[in-house]
């Protein structure tokens, strides 16, 4: 790649610090769309993010490419790239391969977990519980992805992580609309806690099947919705 694709640049275009770490376009706006922060559908101009992320439309561009292989972003002949929408259907399959791959990871992190590790699983739980009675929906979804997060991390599953990353990305429509289903952040809530207290009693086997029970749970309840 030539050296001037290279360069960084400032958010209106112009070519930035020369000597700055040129930023991983990729992953932030694998990040974005994680986050919501494009909605499904939304057209993707590089223009537009290249003056959002600060680098060049050669940048955005290979970005856009990666993500489209990974299932994030579509492309529409004659309308460029856009964020994919994911069906109820495609949502299903999604959480049915999660169920084997955190099943994996809760018995992992079980046998792996420290005191420090098990004491910050607690206090998640605890605010969780706190969302929920406070009817925080958002906050709760925001603290459930975080609890899943850490249980992979602390499992040391590198492999199941990065895939994890993929189908979370995916699907975060659809976990947003299920908490946003009257009823299901109490659901919900009891399956987390489960899975907390049997990663915390290094339980392995029981860890893994709270966490697939906790995943089965999803699916029917996408069904339903």
């Amino acid at each position: 790649m030539p050296a001037h694709e290279q360069t960084a640049t400032s958010p209106d275009g112009a070519p930035g610090d020369p000597g700055a770490p040129a930023p991983d376009v990729t992953a932030e706006i694998r990040a974005a769309i994680v986050r919501g922060d494009f909605a499904p559908n939304q057209r993707l101009v590089e223009a537009d993010l290249s003056r959002q992320f600060g680098v060049s439309r050669s940048s955005v561009r290979s970005a856009l490419f990666e993500l489209t292989n990974e299932g994030l972003v579509e492309r529409v002949q004659h309308r460029g790239a856009r964020v994919r929408a994911v069906t109820v259907a495609e949502a299903v399959e999604i959480s049915e391969v999660r169920m084997v791959v955190e099943g994996l990871c809760a018995a992992k992190a079980a046998e792996r977990v420290t005191d420090a590790e098990a004491a910050e699983l607690r206090a998640l739980g605890e605010a969780m519980r706190a969302a929920v009675a406070e009817g925080h929906v958002l906050r709760y979804s925001e603290l459930n992805a975080e609890l899943h997060r850490r249980i992979v991390e602390i499992s040391g599953q590198a492999t199941a992580a990065a895939v994890l990353e993929r189908l979370r990305g995916q699907n975060v429509r659809h976990r947003f609309r299920l908490a946003l289903v009257p009823g299901r952040p109490n659901v919900s809530l009891v399956e987390h806690l489960a899975i907390i207290e049997e990663i915390c009693a290094h339980a392995p086997e029981a860890a893994e099947r709270a966490a697939r029970r906790h995943l089965s749970s999803v699916i029917e309840a996408l069904k339903a919705v």
